[in-house]
């Protein structure tokens, strides 16, 4: 029997200051949300910067504990990266097994030591991945039986040597992942060589096609956002919503959701109209311009979670940061929602905020990324890019005034508030 608790849990608490959680997308071959890699990072701003691997994974672990690692990652897969020293800890307590994938460097030393603690944790329901695999060396050969995942990653890894590996570690049985795919080039690249799973932001890269056209469902949420905009009659409004049967009812299905805090079941289009008002509906058919595509498919579509997590992560810091401006935070919604747009419709950002009114407050956002909210904007983006921007995050935290901690708090508040939207939109 393994022993997951320990006595030193109590000194990780401790040394659980100021961090930043930072969550992945990893997709699968139809660009549905699969699961997340949890990335950790210690902030240089606390006294006690967090500098091994195991105080980095326990500090992780501990903070997830405290807050829900449930909200971090929703129904999908949480990755999460371990070190020989980690592995032969007992800090497992706090992880459920079931929902968790345990990522080991391909440079980590398959001693027998090793090998014996992995398979003993393998039988307690852990599963493994064998990650930045660049070469089959005896450790990755030693290590591959007791591994679910291999990942790749396209910066370190040639196209040449993708090629002859991914067939043989398919052959095995593995599920491969693509790390680090900034490209629609790369992702198709990657499908052909069989990769399951795919990493990186990519889906979130503008593709521009000329003579693209939206959906005609997209068309009617477009126009009933300028009835919203326009001050037109609810009158109006409700008859616009009920000539799309499948907007009316997942605005239904919306209006009903915990996160709109409304007591009693809402049973008809003009009870959601009155109850909700003008800047929620106008909130709800954003989130439905991101839900729409995806009830072409089955499971979660990444920009619909990434539109959802950003708008409601800023929406949040406008509230922590402006407090008593009722405007700022839904701006600040506004801004994160639309800041994605462009790779929704595959148009530049410029012919967005053309067709859709903005201020010129939010234009200098989501163009530039100036004043306020371009900051928030940017704050949220070095977040999700963690890897290419964590020397940004310190100074821009500096510059609002926040502590690595109070962020953390609000990233998983609006991933918890995503996961609740996204489970009712699709």
């Amino acid at each position: 029997m393994i022993d997951t608790a320990s006595s030193d849990n109590a000194a990780f608490q401790l040394r659980v200051r100021d961090f930043y959680l930072g969550r992945q997308p990893i997709l699968d071959r139809d660009q549905v949300l699969h699961g997340y890699e949890l990335l950790f990072r210690s902030a240089p701003l606390g006294p006690a910067a967090i500098d091994t691997e195991l105080s980095a994974t326990a500090a992780v672990i501990a903070h997830a504990a405290q807050l829900g690692i449930d909200k971090v990652i929703g129904d999908g897969k949480g990755f999460l990266n371990v070190d020989a020293a980690v592995l032969d800890s007992d800090i497992f307590v706090f992880l459920p097994r079931e929902n968790l994938v345990l990522e080991i460097a391909a440079s980590v030393k398959a001693t027998p030591e090793l090998a014996g603690r992995i398979a003993a944790l393998a039988s307690h329901g852990f599963r493994f991945a064998l990650s930045d695999v660049v070469s089959e060396t005896a450790d990755v050969q030693q290590l591959l039986p007791m591994t679910e995942y291999v990942k790749f990653s396209l910066r370190d890894s040639a196209p040449a040597a993708l090629a002859a590996l991914a067939p043989r570690f398919k052959a095995a049985g593995k599920k491969l992942v693509a790390e680090k795919v900034e490209t629609h080039a790369e992702f198709d690249a990657c499908l052909g060589l069989g990769f399951d799973f795919f990493q990186g932001y990519y889906f979130a890269r503008p593709s521009v096609i000329g003579g693209r056209k939206l959906s005609p469902a997209q068309v009617a949420v477009l126009a009933l956002m300028q009835l919203v905009v326009s001050d037109a009659d609810n009158i109006a409004i409700e008859r616009a919503v009920k000539k799309e049967v499948t907007l009316a009812l997942n605005l239904l299905r919306l209006v009903n959701t915990p996160a709109v805090g409304i007591r009693h079941r809402i049973d008809s289009v003009s009870q959601a109209v009155t109850i909700l008002g003008r800047r929620q509906l106008q909130r709800w058919l954003q989130i439905m311009l991101y839900a729409e595509p995806a009830m072409r498919r089955q499971g979660m579509p990444p920009l619909l979670a990434l539109a959802t997590t950003r708008g409601r992560l800023l929406e949040l810091l406008a509230q922590r940061l402006r407090p008593g401006q009722r405007n700022v935070p839904e701006i600040a919604f506004t801004v994160g929602i639309m800041s994605l747009m462009d790779a929704l419709f595959g148009m530049p950002m410029e012919e967005i905020v053309q067709q859709i009114p903005v201020s010129d407050e939010v234009a200098g956002a989501l163009l530039k990324r100036t004043g306020f909210f371009g900051e928030l904007l940017s704050l949220a983006e070095n977040i999700e890019l963690m890897d290419e921007a964590e020397a940004r995050l310190a100074p821009a935290l500096h510059e609002l005034a926040m502590s690595a901690d109070e962020l953390a708090e609000l990233e998983v508040a609006a991933f918890e508030w995503s996961d609740t939207i996204v489970r009712y939109a699709i």
